[in-house]
């Protein structure tokens, strides 16, 4: 590919979602953009970006950023996050909303839905231990495809069998021929709608708990402290945000700070927070039960 139509494609996906690639990964474009190119009557990539110069079709514009932002994600991805959450966080924010009764959790880049239905699953199992919260989970992303199977919640024998445990697969889901969809109960608790992290967050309300992990990767140190001070404006004083393993707030924003002893979570820079965690929430190796 010349470096002139690397550059369309890299200033576009900067443009449109933030998400910076560089040279080296140029075999994504290829692997990604080659279907998208032929569904458009374009020989390969090089033509494409051709068509791409001036004033392009916005519908392209879209299929190409959704091809580029659908992100790999599973159940209970990386195990310790969801102990976390189910021993320690929830345990603290339900202490603090005993007035409200009330609990609002964004999952940020959502892609198929994996990573608030298994929230949906967790808060299911424990509602007769912390009582009964109107729960309210948002997962966003800037595919509309990927949003619409995260809504319809029928998934593989593949996808149901990484890092699902076969209690609450037997639980939640009804098998259909070859397929697995999640009950309605389960479902129902969250709303999915599209959101692009480089627009405004202002309507989306505030939350008790966000999840944006895995997301902060693709940005460059700029998009980056824009989106996480953007954010801690969608953020409860008193609440937390969940990022990567491989992410940090250090040396990148100060409104947040991580929240100590505790890997991956964080509070705004000005909060007191302290959280128990259990040898049951530091397990890293099974989601435990």
């Amino acid at each position: 590919m010349l470096t002139a139509d690397f550059d369309i494609y890299k200033d576009l996906l900067k443009t449109e979602s933030g998400i910076i690639i560089t040279p080296d990964k140029a075999y994504l474009l290829d692997s990604r953009l080659t279907p998208v190119a032929r569904r458009w009557g374009h020989e390969d990539l090089d033509a494409m970006a051709a068509a791409l110069r001036g004033a392009p079709d916005k519908r392209l514009v879209k299929e190409i950023v959704e091809a580029m932002t659908t992100n790999e994600t599973s159940f209970f991805r990386d195990t310790r996050p969801f102990n976390l959450f189910k021993h320690a966080v929830l345990p603290y924010i339900t202490q603090q909303r005993q007035n409200t009764r009330r609990l609002k959790i964004w999952c940020a880049a959502c892609s198929s839905g994996q990573e608030p239905y298994s929230l949906s699953m967790i808060l299911k199992e424990e509602a007769e231990k912390h009582g009964v919260f109107q729960t309210d989970i948002l997962g966003t992303d800037i595919s509309e495809d990927i949003l619409e199977q995260a809504r319809t919640a029928i998934y593989s024998q593949f996808e149901v069998q990484r890092g699902l445990p076969i209690q609450l697969l037997m639980k939640y889901f009804e098998q259909t021929d070859k397929k697995w969809q999640l009950k309605n109960d389960i479902r129902k608790m969250v709303r999915y709608r599209y959101f692009n992290l480089l627009d405004s967050m202002t309507m989306l309300g505030t939350f008790d708990i966000i999840f944006c992990r895995n997301v902060l990767i693709y940005f460059d140190e700029a998009t980056k402290r824009d989106i996480l001070g953007r954010m801690s404006k969608c953020l409860a004083p008193d609440g937390v945000l969940y990022l990567g393993g491989a992410e940090t707030v250090l040396g990148v924003t100060d409104a947040f700070k991580p929240i100590t002893g505790v890997r991956g979570l964080y509070a705004h820079a000005d909060s007191e927070i302290a959280l128990t965690v259990s040898e049951q929430a530091d397990a890293k190796s099974a989601f435990m039960p």
